[in-house]
Parts: C-alpha cells; structure tokens; sequence
C-alpha cells in the first residue's frame, strides 16, 4: 500500500515531462533539440492562466498554475498545453460542474493552443523593452478548433521571457453547453488572462 503514492507520484512527474517534451517538439517541427539549437527558445510548465465570467447569481472565476509552454524567437511560434482538471475554483462544487459538466474533462483532458508572433521587435526585447504583440494560431477547447488572433505583451528580465495577454472566448463557439435554467444568468463570454514567466532553454539535450 505504502508504494502505491510513490508510483503515483512517479507517474504523475512522468506525465508532466512528457506533456512539455511534446509541446517542444510540436513548435520545434519534431525535431531533437541539442544545447547549441536551444538559443532562443524558452519553455515552462508552472504558466499562469486564470478565466473570469459574470453571473446574476455568483460570478465564475477560476486558474491553474499548470500551463506547459513554448516559444522560439528564432522561428516566432508558440504552443501551450492546459490540463482542465488543474483549474482551481474557491467552491469545490462549482469545480466539479465544470469538469463534469461542461467542459467535460474526462473526454477533454487539455485544451491547448499552437500559433506564431506577427509582428515582433528583437531588438527592443533585447534592450529589456516591453512591446505589444499580436499573435495568431489554432485555439482548441473541449476538442473544438478555432483560429484566433490575441493580442498581448512581451518582455524580457534578467533572461526570462514574460508574457502576457487577456481575450475573451465564447463558450458556445467550442460546443460548451450551459444548462437552460441558468443560461440567462450567465455571460456568453469567458474572460481568459495569461500571465507566464518562460525561462531560456540553455542547457537542454534532447535526443530524437
């Protein structure tokens, strides 16, 4: 009994390794990575996302410090992968509706997004300077794809990549049902905020 939580645990970093091993390689093209090709390119799995929706009743907010993302400045694409379940909610009811219920996290496990920078000044963030960024990509929530423009910052610190952006999402465009008796109560729009902190990957080998 006593080995079963450290085989869960074991697993449990085993399955977050391999969920940031397969964003790298989605925005690398597949590629392996060796510590001379990482300049450039920057990765966590602790992003911050949280989401907000008004509510007659109660308003519905909640965030995950669970988001695995990658970014190549070389090739300006970025990709992130959430876990559903990660998402913490401050009533544990209002939690388990959202993942039974509507975005059904048993089927979806993750909703993840993979994109590229259009228009994006090297040398400001070199010089430490923020600067507004426009990104396009491949949204998909509750496996529903959709193709999104988002605008947001981004900043360089001490060799850390900050990133930030704030978009709204309909629930009803990614097939998320909202149950009729509380449907007029509701907003038709989510409010999402990305805040993440990405750290050079200057040391990483990867073997294909």
């Amino acid at each position: 009994m006593l080995a079963r939580p450290i085989i869960n645990r074991a697993m449990r970093s085993l399955y977050h390794y391999v969920r940031l091993l397969f964003c790298v390689l989605l925005v690398l093209g597949g590629g392996g990575i060796s510590s001379g090709q990482a300049q450039g390119k920057y990765m966590t799995q602790k992003g911050l996302v949280s989401f907000f929706s008004t509510s007659i009743i109660e308003d519905i907010e909640a965030h995950t410090e669970q988001a695995a993302a990658v970014l190549d400045l070389q090739t300006q694409q970025l990709a992130f992968s959430i876990p559903i379940k990660s998402f913490q909610f401050k009533r544990s009811l209002m939690q388990e509706h959202f993942n039974e219920n509507y975005m059904e996290s048993d089927r979806f496990a993750k909703s993840t997004f993979k994109g590229h920078i259009l228009d994006f000044d090297a040398s400001a963030l070199a010089k430490g300077l923020p600067q507004r960024i426009t990104v396009e990509g491949d949204l998909t929530i509750h496996g529903v794809t959709k193709h999104v423009t988002v605008t947001g910052g981004l900043e360089q610190q001490k060799g850390t990549l900050l990133v930030n952006a704030y978009f709204s999402v309909a629930p009803a465009d990614y097939n998320i049902e909202i149950p009729l008796l509380v449907r007029e109560n509701i907003a038709k729009t989510v409010g999402i905020k990305v805040a993440i902190s990405c750290d050079p990957v200057s040391q990483l080998t990867i073997n294909k």
